[in-house]
């Protein structure tokens, strides 16, 4: 991969039909980067996928949490670091493999799919905990991505991740919840006084939130703190004849009431066009599970899962993208 000579912020100003690599559909907010995907099998010892991230910055310098499947063997979790944002050294050892306790080993046999939060000066992991039933979520923590906590279960079956708020609001923790693994999943909001101990239970929103694209179902990621409000990217999914289509969409919530929907983005800000969007593991899936946002010059960065095979990046307006889902206010 040739190295870059701008800034990720000299990206966002460029001209996209520069660096532009869809196929059949104009760009919307969120634009590719041109050395799309940035992170393929090839990158990593024996691997058949490398894909669904969380993501964060830690120490000045991006950090990736890669759902790697290898060829034979047992998924698991590897931690990426880059100072460019683009060119990421994945550490070799996995970061979070499947649990040892007997009580929880025999249903995390699939550990993918890490929504990240930072909560002070800690990181909070979930991920869901796979098996032969309907998907629960566990909560882990680290302060310094060389050694973990696991927490405790948190949600069960069927919420595949919950995705924690990186501050208190009124007092509580908050989360944003897919409470269901199949159609019509919507999104709800949940509070807790320890992040163990989860009610106050509210549904946010339910597809179809705008259009056809998400009428299935959608899932949340990560909220983001603007002044504006919580940004919040989410996935929605439409099946054609073809088979399923991933999408990602974005909304704004209160910052003081987050069950209050300021806004949502007329359509989807990302949808698969490009070849290694198309082709892979799951076809027709562009996936993330979270975001990077960066006020101060005005960006927001998207890794995402290409296919469930490879990671791309998506980079776009962060003001942009806030005046479009208020623009189409509930």
């Amino acid at each position: 991969m040739p190295i870059i000579q701008y800034s990720m912020h000299d990206l966002n100003k460029t001209s996209p039909e520069r660096y532009s690599t869809s196929l059949y559909r104009k760009e919307f907010i969120l634009h590719r980067y041109e050395g799309n995907p940035i992170i393929t099998p090839k990158d990593f010892p024996d691997a058949d996928a490398i894909y669904n991230c969380g993501q964060v910055m830690f120490e000045g310098q991006t950090l990736l949490l890669l759902s790697v499947a290898p060829r034979h063997g047992t998924p698991a979790l590897h931690v990426a670091l880059s100072r460019d944002g683009y060119h990421f050294e994945i550490e070799k050892e996995p970061f979070i493999s499947r649990l040892e306790d007997p009580l929880w080993h025999e249903l995390d046999i699939w550990p993918i799919d890490p929504r990240v939060t930072q909560i002070g000066d800690e990181y909070y992991i979930v991920r869901p905990l796979s098996g032969p039933l309907q998907p629960a979520a566990v909560l882990e923590r680290t302060k310094d991505w060389k050694t973990r906590e696991f927490i405790e279960c948190i949600a069960l079956p069927p919420n595949r991740v919950p995705c924690l708020f990186p501050e208190k609001i009124g007092g509580s923790y908050m989360r944003l919840d897919r409470p269901s693994n199949g159609p019509r999943g919507e999104i709800w909001l949940s509070s807790s006084p320890d992040l163990i101990h989860w009610g106050k239970h509210r549904r946010v929103v339910a597809p179809p939130i705008n259009h056809v694209w998400a009428v299935e179902k959608i899932g949340p990621t990560p909220p983001i703190k603007t002044k504006h409000g919580w940004l919040e990217i989410f996935h929605g999914v439409l099946t054609y004849a073809g088979g399923a289509r991933y999408s990602l969409g974005a909304m704004l919530l209160d910052l003081h009431d987050p069950q209050r929907v300021l806004g949502v983005a007329q359509g989807w800000i990302l949808t698969p066009d490009a070849p290694y969007e198309f082709m892979g593991n799951c076809q027709n899936t562009v996936f993330t599970c979270g975001a990077i946002a960066d006020e101060s010059i005005d960006e927001i960065r998207v890794y995402y899962g290409a296919a469930d095979t490879c990671i791309g990046l998506a980079t776009g307006s962060l003001n942009e993208l806030i005046s479009c889902c208020l623009s189409g206010k509930q």
